[in-house]
């Protein structure tokens, strides 16, 4: 793993008052499966969601796109104390994931966001 340092790349999670974007071009479905396995193998709390209503996560993302119909499928991922990473199922083309940089601020959440990275994500 890179080492990365707070003082060096802190000004990057600056309060803009937006959240952050982050992306996966030139995505398959396995990147978004991988997403649904790592997120259950790790144990993180999840909630899932397809336009307001809750729902159990199913364990094939061609579910996900498939009964998505006219209503966005969101999944909203707490992989630390504090952080939560979103993703939207828009396109199986890219991934976006977007999270809030005030809940990820100092070194202990900038190596949680390196774990995140390396995980495949």
């Amino acid at each position: 793993m890179t080492d990365l340092y707070w003082e060096d790349v802190g000004w990057y999670f600056a309060d803009e008052g937006a959240l952050l974007d982050a992306y996966v071009f030139d995505a398959s479905m396995a990147d978004w499966q991988l997403i649904l396995d790592v997120v259950r193998s790790r144990g993180w709390p999840f909630d899932y969601s397809s336009g307001d209503t809750p729902e159990p996560l199913p364990d094939r993302v061609e579910d996900i796109f498939e009964r998505r119909g006219d209503y966005s499928a969101t999944l909203h991922i707490r992989p630390g104390a504090g952080v939560v990473v979103a993703t939207h199922f828009f396109s199986p083309e890219e991934i976006e994931f977007d999270f809030d940089p005030n809940d990820l601020q100092g070194q202990e959440a900038l190596v949680l966001q390196q774990e995140i990275r390396f995980t495949g994500l």
